[in-house]
């Protein structure tokens, strides 16, 4: 359980990073909506990867245990998902809509990237 609190802690810590890259970008760059979409995915796909994480953890516990559990969130992630397209489409002046949806696979991206480079100390 000590590893995995590990892997948690680092795929937060990247997507820390990366919410500030794209705050940096939106302040910085003539491309606001685009960051915007990608700040506005990626901050849903931050809450997509806690609510995971800790659905995840709690499943591992329930295992344990003997227990069941009930489900891992995925209706709640596919609505978060269909909430940042509304919020696209309805404030299509702010928010570039292609950039909000490459924003929503941040979190999977973290962790693909997070696997590929810690892999070999599994």
């Amino acid at each position: 359980m000590e590893d995995y609190q590990q892997v948690i802690a680092r795929q937060r810590k990247w997507m820390f990073y990366l919410l500030a890259l794209l705050v940096l970008g939106w302040g910085v760059t003539p491309w606001q909506p685009i960051f915007l979409g990608l700040l506005l995915g990626a901050l849903l796909s931050f809450y997509n990867l806690w609510l995971m994480q800790r659905k995840i953890r709690k499943l591992g516990e329930a295992t344990a245990d003997n227990l069941s559990v009930r489900g891992i969130g995925t209706f709640t992630r596919l609505a978060s998902g269909a909430l940042a397209v509304v919020i696209a489409l309805q404030f299509e002046e702010y928010f570039h809509l292609i950039s909000v949806v490459l924003g929503l696979m941040a979190a999977y991206i973290v962790i693909l990237i997070d696997y590929l480079f810690n892999k070999s100390t599994a």
